[in-house]
This record gives C-alpha cells, structure tokens and sequence, in this order.
C-alpha cells in the first residue's frame, strides 16, 4: 500500500508541474519533504547506471545482472504462454530495471523475445486438436482473419499517439486501462472457476444418485458396458480423423498477403530518421501518404473478409471457440474493433497486442483455450513485423537476441506442458485466464513502477513534460 501512495503521490506532482510550470520553485519544500522518494529513486537509478556499465563493458554477454535478467524473463514467459500473450509487459521492465538497458534496446530485445515465445505456442497449438471443440484446432483463424488487419492499422496509429503523448499521460492510461482489464479478466476467471465447480459437483451427484439401488446399480454396469465398448471404437475412429491436422493454407495465404502488405508499406516509408529503402523526406508528404493508405487497406481487407464470411455461411457468425453457455451469437463486427482498440492501445503502452485483446475475447464469451492459441497466433504476426523492422533499422546485440528468444521458446514450452497437463489433471481451463490476470497485475506494477520514476527524473532534471510533434 505504501508504495501505491508514492507512485500516486509522484504522479500527482508531475501532473501539477505539467500544467504550472512556473510554480516550480514553490514546490521546493515538497519536494525536500519527500527526500527519502528521492534517495529510493536515486538508488534504483545507481544499480541501472551500475549494470549498464557492466553490460557495455562485456558487450552484453554473459554479466550477473544479464543472467539474472534472462531468469526471470524465462519465468516471465512461461507464466505468459499459458495465457497466450507475448509478455513484453513484464520484458520491457525487467531489461530496463534489472539489466540496465536503454529502453530501445530493452525494447528491441522485447521484440525478439515475445517472437520466441510465440513461435513455440504457434507450433504447439497448430499440431494438436482438442476433442472438447469435435478434433479441431485451438486456434480460431476466423477472429484472427477479422482482426489481424486491424490490429496492424492500430498499432501504427498508437505508435503516432505514443510519439505525441507525453509520458505521464501514457502511465496514467496504461494503469488505469490494465487496472480495469485485469479486475475484468478476474472477475471472468472466477466465473470460469465457478461453472467448473458447479459441473463436478452434478457430475458427482448423478453418480452417487445412480449407486443408490441395486436396480440401478445393475443399469449402471450395463451402460458402463455399453460405453466401455463404444470408447474402445472411438480411439481407433477418432485417431484416424485427429492424426491429420487440418491445416487451413487459404486463411493463413491471406493472413500472410496481409502481414506483407503492411510490410511493404513499413519498408516504403521508413521511420521518422529517412531510414528506407527508397529515398524519402523523413515526415515529409511521401511519408504521411504511405501512413494514410494502411487505413484504406485494413477496411478493403477487412470488408472482403466479412463478405466472403458471409456468401460461404448464414449470416450469423458464430466462432469455433465460443462458449456453449452463450445464447446469443457473437457479431463479426465486433472483433475488428476489439482488434483496432488493442492494437491502438499496444502501440502506445509499447507492448504487444496479445495482453490487452484477450481480456476482450474473453469478455466476449470466447473460451480461455480458444482465447490464448488464437492470441498467441496473433501476436506471433505483430512481433514477427516488430523484430524484422529492428532488424532492417540497424539493431545491435543480434546475438543477444536470438539467445533471449531462444530462452523464451524454451521457457513458452515448459509453460504450454505445465498448464495443459494441470487442465487435463483437474479439468479447469480457467487456470489459463489467472495466469493472463497474474501477467497483467504485474505489469501493471513493474510498467507504472517504471514510468513513475521516469517521470519523476525527467521533472527533476527540468524535461518539457508537454505533447510533442510526431515529428
């Protein structure tokens, strides 16, 4: 509790200071009262500035604050696979914080390793089936079709948005937005625990209601006779259907032109420094034309998918993955504004999509097995785009980051097994939403931690604290 007052005390300062200025020098005896922040602050600051040292002299190779850094990512991505989200929100601060790296490279490391990750969800998700959902694949690439266009034209849009705001209103957002998604998702995974709870115990009760008489007990052996029988048929039948994985090669062909697509358009236009491959005014007109026409493209893709939707089924769309206890199917439109708004909200908190769109899908009523391959699956297009453009831009400590993603595979692995042998033991998928809800509790405290603190040191050191061009 106290440190919540503190971040909440250092938030309010650097909000009145960012609106006056010129009261500045009043504030001296506050800030004297708070010393001790201060000192605690400086402290931080002093074992970054340390380990930042340490790494520069070493190249980033193997150092005691790496190591431990690289630990706690491995822990942090294996609590994150089994929800489904990249994890760059527990990343970002522990490189930042833990192995004293700038945020640009804590950031492009984060790329990397959240690629890492969900390539093994991907791998994982995409050869198995569950016999829950009738043999077929966890992930529902019919939301992912719907929403990938969008959610690539939204993180463009909170990219700008991150340029423009300052930082204290970017924390301010970021804590209240995942302090409401994370009490949502909560509240969903006490649902879940509940609906699980309430089917055991039915199950419970008919088998004792069924062992009461010797009549029905004779009934009872004869139907577990029956069933005996049938469930040695159904391996043999169900194997020969589930051993071949349907792989759906026309919605990933379309999800892929659409990943290139804003590719092209990433490659064409640079950044803000005039790096691309064509010769371009860095935030010139050539530069905000080829950023306007990744709107046109989302709709046109987005459209023709919901069209195309719509002449091949009824016009009720209804994902693989929803929930039987539903009555009212979901509408198609909705997942490209879900998709849209975490997408927007991703490129201005400087994380990946996967965090904030699975409380959405779960909201929805999407169920927390379909939720987490399917946002893995995502993400796995949004990070892969994140790590290419670092790659293209110029980054340093290649070798670093291929060693992080690599822990993260692993690590994505060992989270992927420990969950689903939990489910199959106990038989409560809503473990995948607490695990969703633990990652996004602690970014909430390590990413407002963080920014606080930086708030607090630019307002010391007298940083314009105001909204900034994008250029």
């Amino acid at each position: 509790m106290g440190i919540f007052s503190i971040i909440c005390l250092i938030l309010i300062l650097t909000i009145m200071m960012a609106f006056n200025p010129s009261n500045a020098k009043q504030t001296q005896p506050i800030i004297s009262d708070i010393l001790s922040v201060d000192l605690f602050i400086n402290k931080i600051y002093q074992w970054g500035s340390e380990a930042q040292i340490i790494l520069q002299e070493t190249q980033l190779h193997m150092s005691g604050p790496m190591v431990l850094a690289g630990v706690l990512c491995f822990i942090a991505s294996s609590i994150s696979s089994a929800g489904g989200i990249g994890g760059g929100g527990l990343f970002i601060p522990i490189l930042t914080i833990m192995a004293g790296l700038d945020l640009k490279t804590a950031s492009s490391l984060s790329a990397f390793m959240v690629t890492g990750g969900s390539i093994a969800n991907v791998m994982c998700n995409m050869c198995t089936t569950s016999p829950k959902f009738g043999g077929k694949s966890l992930i529902d690439y019919d939301i992912a079709l719907l929403s990938e266009p969008c959610m690539l034209l939204g993180v463009s849009i909170g990219v700008i948005c991150n340029l423009v705001f300052p930082e204290w209103l970017i924390t301010i957002l970021f804590a209240i937005f995942l302090t409401w998604s994370t009490s949502k998702t909560c509240y969903r995974g006490l649902q879940f625990w509940k609906n699980e709870s309430e089917k055991k115990r039915k199950v419970g009760f008919e088998e004792l209601e069924n062992g009461t008489s010797e009549e029905t007990k004779g009934l009872v052996q004869v139907k577990k006779e029956n069933e005996g029988l049938k469930s040695l048929e159904e391996p043999l039948l169900g194997a020969e259907e589930n051993s071949k994985v349907r792989v759906p090669w026309f919605k990933l062909g379309v999800l892929l032109l659409v990943w290139l697509s804003f590719f092209s358009i990433y490659l064409l236009r640079g950044n803000k420094y005039g790096q691309s491959i064509i010769p371009m005014e860095p935030c010139g007109v050539g530069y905000w034309i080829l950023s306007s026409v990744q709107i046109p493209l989302a709709v046109v893709f987005t459209t023709w998918i919901v069209l195309r939707k719509e002449r091949h089924q009824d016009q009720n769309f209804i994902p693989e993955g929803s929930c039987l206890s539903r009555n009212k199917p979901c509408n198609k439109h909705i997942f490209p504004l879900m998709a849209l708004l975490a997408g927007m909200l991703g490129g201005v908190f400087g994380i990946g999509g996967g965090m904030l769109i699975s409380p959405l899908l779960l909201q929805v009523g999407i169920c927390p097995e379909v939720t987490a391959a399917t946002c893995s699956f995502m993400v796995f297009f949004s990070s892969t785009m994140s790590a290419l453009q670092y790659l293209l831009l110029g980054m340093e400590h290649i070798d670093t980051a291929l060693i992080l993603s690599m822990i993260c595979f692993v690590a994505s692995l060992v989270g992927l097994l420990v969950v689903q042998r939990a489910i199959q033991n106990y038989g409560r998928p809503s473990l995948i939403v607490f695990s969703v809800s633990i990652v996004m509790a602690l970014s909430i405290v390590l990413m407002t931690s963080f920014g606080a603190i930086q708030i607090w040191r630019d307002y010391i050191s007298g940083t314009y604290m105001g909204f900034k061009l994008p250029c």
